[in-house]
């Protein structure tokens, strides 16, 4: 029987990437985005997960469409770059609803389907800052910080289950989501824009260069397939060396 995945963030950068390589593996997947891309991989659907609403409705229009699910791939987010003093709450409210409580909505809804899957897989795509801080971000780290705690969580529940959970901790990766911070990095951090890949994007990896989308969806692939059963409770880290220094 074919497998089924649900991923989101779908329509572009990490997301795409890693729909497009299930698609390859055989996988059903269901593409969920704001705005999916109705020419991307996968099933196209519409939500958005800063609602309750919208990540339950995401689980059942997978079940729906597929009869199962067999992995959830909790990929979208944001970034939102500013000093503390001046964040904006609501941006800190939504980047906790989308990069924190939206994977705990989707683990929620979509456990008993993961559970009956036999080898169900629960993957977060975290990052670095999930394990280090950087300034100006404080929103994107304390919820991915608060991520890496969720997925030790349903690690434990989903044993019994023979579900593994875990959450992949890329460096900066060439997305859209890296892109537009460029500007915003340049205000805050007072720098030409040109300067600010190599003086602030790229100064902690120890590799000069960014990761690439389909980098990650390859990881994200081991972790969906037989081997990812022994990777559970614990972050992947692909940072080129930034957590090493």
């Amino acid at each position: 029987m074919t497998r089924a995945a649900l991923v989101t963030g779908a329509a572009s950068g990490i997301g795409r990437a890693v729909a497009a390589r299930l698609e390859g593996d055989g996988f059903a997947v269901l593409s969920v985005d704001v705005k999916p891309d109705p020419d991307g991989p996968g099933e196209p659907f519409a939500a958005d997960l800063t609602t309750p609403e919208g990540n339950r409705a995401a689980v059942e229009a997978a079940l729906e469409s597929f009869g199962r699910l067999d992995a959830v791939v909790a990929n979208a987010g944001f970034q939102h770059v500013a000093p503390v003093a001046e964040f904006p709450e609501d941006r800190w409210d939504a980047l906790i609803a989308l990069l924190l409580t939206s994977p705990f909505l989707l683990a929620k809804h979509a456990w008993p389907a993961l559970a009956s899957a036999g080898e169900g897989r629960f993957v977060a795509v975290a990052s670095v800052h999930g394990l280090v801080a950087s300034p100006y971000k404080a929103g994107y780290v304390a919820a991915k910080h608060g991520l890496l705690g969720l997925v030790k969580t349903l690690a434990l529940e989903g044993a019994p289950d023979g579900i593994a959970a875990t959450a992949v901790c890329p460096g900066f990766v060439r997305t859209p989501l890296m892109e537009h911070q460029i500007g915003a990095q340049a205000q805050a951090h007072g720098l030409p824009e040109q300067r600010v890949l190599e003086e602030v994007i790229l100064r902690p990896h120890a590799i000069k260069e960014l990761l690439e989308p389909e980098e990650v969806a390859e990881v994200v692939a081991m972790l969906t397939g037989p081997l990812g059963r022994s990777f559970t409770g614990v972050p992947v880290t692909m940072d080129l060396g930034w957590t090493a220094q």
